[in-house]
């Protein structure tokens, strides 16, 4: 009777794998001549440019996209209120601190070129850390700069024993290889937690990372805070960057949660989006995701945040206004809980990035 069984098995894998065992033949040959004995390439030739396909129009409707018979309202989570309260604790824990031990937490920015939106970013980050009592130095090159200019100040902050944190803003122009200059930061200080040993920590079960990175925490810490139940549920992921996607990927797998990944490649994006209880939009193409991607009830983060240029507009301060990936209007008649933008998971990752600086210098000065 087994050995029936492992007849049949092995028909059944012959029948199956012939298309694949047909093409590895037909690649034995080349196998040979390069010396290759795994035909699987290095995986950094596999990686394509991310380029999403924008919608035609930045415009939403007031209602969905199909026809809805319990037609909702979204409850808004205010990720602004939320991360107020979290920030009130670290300044609370920064004053116990330097009364006990005349010590404050430390974070180093380093600015490379002159986008507005990192500029905006940077500008909120230094004032968080003012309003918490971390101390804060930024260090600006600009876009034409050499990678060894920024790789002497990351070493000058990680021998720093006065900075806690180190953050690179992202994203570095194109001439700057983000990977060597991100390996470059001290693990013991990679507040953002981009850092290859805090991300594969992040991934393996059984082991914890020194820091997890900003965004996906908040995200996280929203969700918790809200009531909103993850483990079993299933998750969409929209976008797969190292920054958001991936480890808001890896850190809701963390959760119990099942995960799939949308990304610029998948074939039938809203299929997929449509079938989630969580949704996390995290591509930077502005309103890609409209109600007809949004099954009712479901919950709805959304990490975007597009620059759009308004600059005819007096009432921007800053000639653009942020834009989020998922159409609000329309997600709002369809979601039951959702973030706006700005004011949602943004307020986190600012929160989240003192929470790491905090931490990072309990750990240093051995501070409980």
């Amino acid at each position: 009777m087994m050995m029936m069984a492992r007849r049949t098995m092995r028909r059944m894998v012959g029948a199956t794998a012939w298309p694949w065992a047909r093409a590895t033949r037909s690649l034995s040959l080349s196998a040979i001549n390069d010396n290759r004995i795994i035909m699987s390439p290095p995986l950094v030739t596999l990686d394509l440019p991310e380029i999403w396909t924008p919608p035609d129009s930045h415009d939403c409707n007031p209602l969905p996209q199909r026809n809805c018979s319990n037609l909702q309202t979204a409850t808004v989570i205010d990720g602004k209120s939320i991360a107020e309260e979290i920030r009130s604790g670290i300044d609370k824990e920064v004053r116990r601190m330097k009364e006990s031990i005349g010590k404050v937490p430390g974070l180093a920015v380093i600015l490379v070129g002159e986008r507005r939106d990192s500029q905006t970013y940077v500008r909120n980050k230094i004032k968080a850390c003012e309003e918490v009592g971390i101390k804060s130095i930024v260090t600006e090159f600009a876009d034409g700069c050499t990678e060894d200019e920024v790789l002497n100040a990351l070493s000058n902050y990680n021998q720093d024993s006065s900075i806690n944190g180190i953050l690179v803003q992202l994203p570095l122009p194109q001439h700057l290889d983000e990977g060597k200059i991100l390996d470059a930061v001290s693990l013991e200080k990679d507040v953002d937690g981009f850092h290859p040993l805090n991300i594969g920590n992040l991934a393996m079960r059984g082991r914890e990372p020194l820091f997890i990175p900003c965004t996906p925490k908040g995200c996280i810490e929203l969700l918790i805070r809200s009531g909103v139940e993850i483990m079993g549920k299933n998750a969409v992921v929209i976008g797969r960057s190292n920054i958001v996607g991936l480890p808001t990927s890896l850190l809701l797998q963390r959760h119990h949660a099942t995960v799939s990944i949308v990304h610029a490649l998948t074939k039938n994006p809203e299929q997929i989006t449509s079938e989630a209880d969580i949704v996390i939009a995290a591509a930077g193409v502005a309103n890609l995701v409209r109600g007809s991607w949004l099954k009712p009830g479901a919950v709805v983060l959304d990490v975007g945040t597009c620059p759009v240029d308004v600059s005819v507009d007096p009432s921007c301060e800053y000639g653009y206004r942020l834009m989020g990936d998922v159409c609000y209007e329309e997600a709002m008649r369809l979601a039951s809980v959702i973030t706006p933008v700005p004011g949602g998971v943004g307020p986190m990752t600012v929160a989240m990035l003192l929470s790491n600086t905090l931490d990072s210098a309990k750990r240093a000065y051995g501070f409980t």
